[in-house]
């Protein structure tokens, strides 16, 4: 199992662009706390611990001291500190010049320098870190390395900072009819960082998309992410900045927590937006809200075409922190705003975990939309269905049934998707593997059929 971790995600570094100081306590720790899962995070705890550097440099300075003064008679060779993966660089020597097939062999030497005598992966290099990582969470992102990206400042106006990089690929085989085809997939590549500034009660977060999206604007989607969260009103969070737009619960939902590849139809064409927006989100035992006014468009260079409100509300009849009858969320929003066009879209919501279940369902309705595929004047409605269990922390089976009708004035135009799939969390969300399996039923136009297997990373 061991040996299989280690080819994955050597072959996850290595196949795909990815982009330290140990903390007691990490920035986007809470991160999707609130049912909403929106990408905020209200950990206002700022004690961290000392560095490995910082306490190997102490105690360089200590054993100074002690044998300057007599109290150490044995003289003692000069400790060297430790790198942050450990990798034996002996024979790195730039003289010693190695064509491409020997480079590629070189590489294979890495996983016995990355071993103990006994054989196991050492906990402080590369592959080590994550064999013994602990990762099991999947409600929220999680990060395999979050202790080596996580830096403490002691001066300016930045307490500490939590880097990141997320990628999401996958590969589509896709067939309707005679005609088959498949593709490979760049579905999200992500930098980015949540810092705290010297002010506990601030905090940010700043991501980008390095990869360009095929077919869009390369200045448009290349921002991710840039906010400032205030969390000094207890229970709340006030986030100003260019975040995501709470229109339904999977429509605003981080991309890095779906349970399927692709987001059901009405998430992905009324929702999965971001526009420049002051909120007020509570989050409460029985009672969950957002609230938001800002622009309607949705990229940054979009300006203000006009003016949207956000609203959703999520009430939890059993609280938020009951084990023995589960969890049970009654939601509906609205989002409405000026785009070239008036649009408005109700959305209601009712999901229900418990122990290993995982249930949900989703309806919406629209009177025109903007959603992140652009806004349409169509009268459009649909619903999502989903149910999952998970066998263990490792593995999970589940199911979606989803309809969409893009325009209710058009008759004979309904298109249904029947998903079953399969995840493999190898480290929560961090590291894992999803196989889906889709049926595409199109009352307009010919069925097709599409397998898609996905990798997601997350450092």
């Amino acid at each position: 199992m061991k040996k299989l971790l280690k080819l994955i995600l050597i072959s996850a570094i290595f196949l795909t662009p990815t982009t330290s100081v140990k903390a007691a306590d990490y920035i986007a720790e809470d991160l999707f706390e609130t049912k909403f899962k929106d990408e905020i995070f209200l950990n206002t705890n700022s004690n961290i611990s000392s560095s490995k550097t910082t306490l190997v440099e102490e105690n360089f300075e200590t054993e100074k001291i002690a044998i300057e003064n007599g109290q150490i008679s044995e003289e003692k060779p000069e400790p060297v500190k430790k790198k942050l993966f450990n990798f034996d660089t002996t024979d790195d020597n730039d003289d010693d010049i190695m064509d491409n097939a020997e480079l590629d062999f070189k590489i294979f030497e890495l996983f016995d320098q990355d071993k103990d005598d006994d054989g196991v992966a050492d906990e402080d290099t590369l592959f080590g870190k994550v064999v013994h990582s602990k990762i099991r969470r999947t409600d929220v992102p999680s990060y395999l390395f979050k202790d080596d990206l996580t830096f403490k400042y002691e001066k300016g106006p930045i307490s500490r900072i939590q880097t990141y990089g997320g990628f999401r690929g996958s590969m589509n085989f896709w067939w309707k009819g005679d005609n088959y085809t498949t593709e490979y997939d760049n579905l999200t590549t992500q930098l980015g960082m949540y810092g705290q500034f010297r002010n506990p009660n601030y905090k940010f977060k700043l991501a980008v998309n390095p990869i360009p999206t095929s077919g869009t604007n390369y200045l448009d989607r290349f921002i991710s992410d840039a906010y400032i969260v205030n969390t000094q009103i207890p229970n709340h969070q006030i986030v100003a900045g260019y975040s995501r737009v709470q229109t339904g619960v999977e429509g605003g939902t981080s991309t890095y927590i779906l349970p399927f590849v692709a987001r059901s139809q009405i998430a992905r064409n009324f929702g999965s937006a971001r526009s420049l927006a002051v909120k007020v989100i509570g989050n409460y035992q029985y009672v969950d809200y957002n609230f938001s006014v800002g622009s309607a468009g949705r990229y940054i260079p979009s300006g203000m075409p006009g003016a949207e409100f956000n609203s959703w509300i999520n009430i939890k009849p059993l609280g938020n922190k009951s084990k023995k009858y589960g969890k049970l969320t009654i939601g509906g929003g609205f989002n409405g705003g000026h785009n070239q066009i008036d649009y408005s879209v109700l959305s209601g919501y009712v999901g229900y975990h418990h122990k290993k279940l995982w249930s949900n369902f989703e309806v919406a309705i629209a009177d025109g939309y903007n959603g992140s595929r652009g806004v349409s004047a169509n009268k459009a409605c649909g619903y999502a269905a989903t149910v999952g269990w998970k066998f263990n922390p490792h593995w999970q089976l589940i199911g979606r049934i989803d309809q969409f009708d893009p325009n209710r004035d058009v008759s004979n135009n309904l298109q249904r998707e029947y998903t079953v799939g399969l995840n493999w969390f190898i480290r929560g969300q961090a590291l894992k593997v999803i196989l889906n399996y889709v049926f595409c039923n199109n009352q307009n136009r010919q069925d097709s059929h599409k397998i898609i297997l996905a990798t997601q990373i997350m450092i």
